[in-house]
């Protein structure tokens, strides 16, 4: 009863006040077999400094000596470790959110800095102080565009990442929105353009792609939002690589950019918490979901931050919301702005650069190896390839985990046509000596194995 400070006397007069006589009345509909009558069979307590050696033995189980060629959405990059030093300090750590701009000053400010260094990389208007992550924004974009337009329905890239579309098909299952999927050209894995005009109409809100798309290709965004302007509808571009920012030219052409930031120095921590972005054009505004921060003069004229917009139903009439995400992720984003600050504008395109030369590296080498190919080499990409291989993944996959390396994500599971098809990434983390040596194990036949 230590942790249940209630005496005897207190527990009786709350037993009294709803009637009951025992503690154990409040479980009688719970048949007698499924009831716990003994202590838990648990290990006795142990001290501080035993804890703290059994989690360090716990620790060096983990594969943290692996070589990683995973991507798909959730990047590998180096962090410096400054983010996690200022992220850590009281003032930004224990902060809720922005409500009060007299006392939240550095936040206010922290994710105004933000919103500007997102809306330079994206090409757009503005930016808001952030969403959950990738998909959600992606989901939130459609929703923004049906908004917009007054129309509801949309057209989706089957080169957004599966799971985006996913989380979007579960935004929409109920609110009577279809959606119809555009298919990708066999060489190059960019849209496929004389689809895509078949499918958009004047009953098109949005025109969903992704750039670098799923496979890692950059997709042909002028000509896409020609396609979609045409009819009426809003572009709005997925980019689920921010890192690509550094080389790939801005989706200017687009009316909405949905992005996450997580490679802008969030940690990959099994899946999150991640950090998604929703820029638009200017006139858009008014219908972005989330929060904004702006600057603007006390009135002595001295410099300050406030909270501009949010179109949430905790500030505004609920029938007005433009969304129920109710807060935003600014600890994360804060991750984002340190990292862009650190790398600044030089850093972050060298960063590209290399992440665009390692893949260049992989790809070659690996589709080197015998009954290796790549597939989809007609466009220009980013740090993300595909490759099939004349073995199944699950045996090659089999060899490279013996020599500690993780391999490409196999894409049938989404892609059903894409046999035995694997999706590769290398960023700067991974290293010339890890890329042979996955070479290697993939030119090993299974019986020299």
């Amino acid at each position: 009863m230590r942790y249940l400070p209630k005496s005897p006397a207190e527990r009786e007069q709350m037993l009294a006040a709803i009637g009951a006589r025992a503690i154990d009345e409040l479980f009688a509909t719970i048949p007698a077999e499924y009831r716990l009558t003994r202590d838990l069979d648990i290990p006795r307590q142990q001290a501080e400094s035993e804890i703290i050696s059994y989690f360090k033995a716990a620790g060096h189980k983990n594969a943290t000596d692996y070589a990683s060629f995973l991507g798909a959405g959730a990047y590998r990059h180096h962090r410096p470790v400054i983010i996690d030093a200022l992220v850590q300090r009281g003032e930004f750590l224990t902060s809720y959110t922005p409500y009060q701009a007299e006392i939240t000053q550095g936040t206010l400010q922290a994710i105004f800095e933000f919103q500007t260094m997102i809306a330079e990389l994206t090409g757009m208007d503005v930016a808001n102080a952030s969403m959950y992550d990738g998909s959600t924004g992606a989901a939130e974009a459609v929703l923004m565009a049906m908004r917009i337009t007054g129309r509801h329905k949309a057209v989706v890239a089957r080169t957004v990442h599966p799971e985006y579309r996913e989380v979007l098909a579960t935004y929409l299952r109920y609110r009577d929105m279809p959606t119809v999927e555009v298919g990708y050209d066999a060489k190059t894995s960019r849209v496929d353009l004389m689809a895509l005009e078949a499918a958009v109409t004047e009953e098109t809100a949005a025109v969903l792609i992704q750039s670098p798309n799923f496979f890692g290709t950059i997709e042909d965004v002028a000509a896409i939002a020609e396609i979609a302007h045409k009819k009426g509808a809003l572009l709005i571009v997925s980019i689920a690589e921010a890192i690509s920012l550094g080389v790939v030219r801005p989706p200017v052409e687009a009316d909405i950019v949905s992005m996450e930031a997580q490679s802008f120095g969030v940690a990959l921590s099994y899946g999150g918490p991640f950090c998604g972005v929703i820029a638009a054009k200017e006139q858009f505004l008014r219908q972005m979901p989330g929060r904004l921060a702006g600057q603007t003069v006390d009135g002595n004229g001295n410099r300050g931050f406030v909270l501009t917009l949010s179109t949430r139903e905790q500030h505004i009439r609920r029938e007005k919301a433009t969304s129920n995400i109710c807060t935003n992720q600014a600890l994360v984003a804060l991750m984002a702005a340190i990292f862009l600050t650190v790398y600044g504008k030089d850093g972050i395109r060298e960063l590209a650069e290399h992440n665009l030369a390692k893949a260049h590296y992989a790809a070659n080498t690996l589709s080197e190896v015998q009954g290796v190919t790549q597939i989809f080499n007609g466009a220009a990409r980013f740090h993300e390839f595909v490759l099939t291989t004349d073995e199944s993944p699950a045996q090659w996959s089999a060899r490279l985990m013996d020599e500690k390396i993780v391999g490409g994500v196999e894409l049938s599971r989404w892609y059903p046509e894409l046999k035995n098809a694997t999706l590769w990434c290398a960023t700067e983390v991974v290293t010339r000596e890890q890329i042979d040596a996955a070479a290697k194990v993939l030119a090993a036949s299974p019986v020299e194995a």
